[in-house]
């Protein structure tokens, strides 16, 4: 299977295909499966069609969409439990003599609630031949980033007006346990505390969230595994507000997958691009089914051109049977394996293009503003001297007619986060000079994040950083996602347990180095390799792409003894931050 190598999504695919199309499956025949909006992108995201085909499914249907009755298939229904998509299945069996397929087994994404599973029984208990809850609800992302999918939830949980803020972050808990009992972990749940702002607007979210998860993990162990309660596992989940950086989710990266989402319309991980001399668009999918995207996609820029011709030929290498004599079957095989290599010369056309975007974009007003933002960002130049006067850096950057609004909307939010904070005459001045007078509201509303606006509001210290000067780094890169530290420090057990207290009475005996645990209660026969412990890191808010490339880093640096993995609501860009901001107070 493509996703072999690919941890989360393989145990993804590995639970579903225990749990749900082998738990109704009878040798040699073929059956119906039918998904909802949800479950459509939970199974996209983790196995393709032939996988299924292979699981004996012939067909896929989208539950709310007009269907033909196929009266002599069995039809297997997983779904989110939610009233729209009960009442569609109900629909499908509702008359005796006119039912859409033989049987129903049902499998929700998740706990069933009580008015929803009655409704069912008293309507077509006779079609139903299994109801059962997987708790499967989330999106494997990528193989170490998961999302909910839900970027609406920005709005529920920071808005001053919503009213389902509660709602939102319970329904949050139930998909975070149910990764960690995918992942069949019951890992110590820790959060940030928050130091600082009277603000009511968010009243310390990650707490809220990480006590709800811990109580919801404990039940959930508790009905799980026939009453043989699992013990905590190694593993550590921590949760943190999308407000503790705000700095990273506003600058300008410059590595390949950060920079092409922030700067080239890319939609649902599609990339559409045109070949010189060709009129026709082209559609290229960005995912980890391709190798070259993987190897480049967490490079600098400056370095992906130089390498794509040179990774092609390794993986065309890879791919190659060993040379020897010319005999008509290795004559074969390499007649086979040249579609394999046009497939990589596309990829490699791909990417070039893809760079080339990127770099046509940068070569404009983006390398101007990559300086300036990094040395706000980093309180110093590129020679490690404090900067002095960060109005110098920005003024030039306001009056230039060539740079867009959301770009100076972005450094005169770097400027303010700076100086942590400035005064309300200051920043009408930065507004008025840069002309941007209706985005004031974007700027403002960061104040429903916990994050200091004006100077008098601010109660913050700025946290303090690791000092990373020793590291390999372009001038135009030298900022480290906060979430890097926190990463390192936990695998390191260097957190502050007053600044990221545990929720539980007593933690986890945690260890990053990963030594296995005697204590890790039954071990799930979904996964063979149980050698490398978690350290989950969920995001209340969205995850950047750089957020997400520090949990591959840190993973590859701790030699496999701990896979660290990173989700969220959703995946953020900086443009659709400024976009949710914008609405955040209306």
């Amino acid at each position: 299977m493509a996703t072999a190598e690919h941890s989360l999504k393989r145990v993804a695919w590995q639970k579903i295909k225990t749990y749900v199309l082998e738990d109704c499956r009878t040798e040699g025949e073929w059956r119906i499966l039918i998904l909802d909006h949800y479950t459509t992108k939970l199974l996209s995201s983790c196995c393709k069609m032939s996988n299924l085909m292979a699981e004996g499914i012939s067909v896929v249907e989208d539950l709310h969409k007009s269907r033909e009755p196929v009266p002599d298939s069995k039809a297997i229904y997983f779904i989110t439990p939610t009233e729209k998509s009960v009442s569609a299945l109900i629909n499908d069996f509702k008359r005796k003599h006119s039912y859409k397929y033989k049987a129903a087994y049902i499998y929700f994404t998740d706990y069933c609630p009580d008015n929803l599973f009655s409704q069912l029984k008293t309507t077509c208990t006779k079609a139903i031949k299994r109801c059962k809850e997987v708790n499967i609800s989330f999106l494997a992302y990528e193989s170490k980033v998961f999302t909910f999918d839900i970027p609406d939830a920005f709005h529920s949980i920071y808005s001053p007006t919503s009213k389902d803020k509660v709602t939102t972050l319970e329904m949050v808990a139930d998909k975070i346990v149910t990764l960690c009992a995918t992942l069949d972990e019951n890992p110590g749940v820790r959060y940030r505390k928050e130091r600082g702002n009277d603000y009511r607007a968010t009243e310390n979210n990650a707490e809220y969230l990480a006590n709800m998860v811990e109580e919801k993990l404990a039940e959930h162990y508790k009905l799980d595994q026939q009453y043989n309660v699992k013990g905590k596992t190694q593993s550590q989940l921590l949760i943190v507000d999308r407000g503790f950086d705000p700095v990273s989710t506003i600058l300008h990266e410059l590595t390949f997958q950060a920079m092409a989402y922030d700067l080239v319309p890319i939609e649902n991980n599609i990339y559409r691009y045109q070949i010189k001399d060709e009129t026709a668009m082209k559609e290229a999918l960005l995912d980890e089914d391709d190798e070259l995207w993987v190897k480049l996609r967490h490079l600098h820029i400056a370095e992906v051109s130089e390498k794509i011709p040179k990774l092609v030929k390794e993986l065309s290498k890879s791919h190659q049977t060993t040379e020897g004599k010319v005999t008509l079957s290795s004559l074969s095989q390499m007649m086979k394996k040249l579609p394999h290599y046009r497939k990589q010369k596309t990829k490699q056309t791909v990417h070039l293009n893809l760079a080339e975007d990127c770099m046509g974009r940068f070569r404009g007003t983006i390398e101007k503003l990559c300086k300036a933002e990094q040395d706000l960002a980093m309180g110093t130049d590129a020679q490690q001297q404090k900067i002095k006067d960060p109005m110098r850096i920005i003024l030039p950057i306001l009056l230039d007619r060539s740079v867009g609004s959301y770009d100076k909307l972005r450094i005169i939010l770097l400027y303010i986060f700076h100086m942590n904070g400035t005064t309300e005459e200051n920043l009408r001045k930065l507004i008025q000079h840069g002309k941007v007078m209706e985005y004031c509201d974007t700027i403002g509303n960061w104040i429903f994040l916990d994050v200091p606006i004006f100077s008098a509001d601010s109660q913050h210290r700025k946290l303090s950083r690791k000092d990373r000067s020793d590291e390999e780094s372009y001038q135009l890169s030298r900022w480290t996602p906060f979430i890097k530290d926190v990463m390192e420090d936990s695998i390191a057990n260097k957190l502050n347990s007053v600044e990221w207290p545990h929720c539980s009475g007593c933690s986890s005996a945690w260890n990053g180095s990963g030594a296995v645990s005697a204590r890790q209660g039954n071990k799930s026969n979904l996964q063979d390799e149980r050698r490398a412990v978690k350290l989950i890191i969920f995001i209340i808010g969205g995850v950047t792409y750089s957020e997400m490339r520090c949990a591959y880093e840190v993973s590859q640096s701790t030699a496999k003894h701990c896979e660290v993995i990173v989700g969220s609501t959703h995946i953020l860009t900086p443009t659709r931050l400024l976009d949710d901001l914008q609405k955040l107070n209306k």
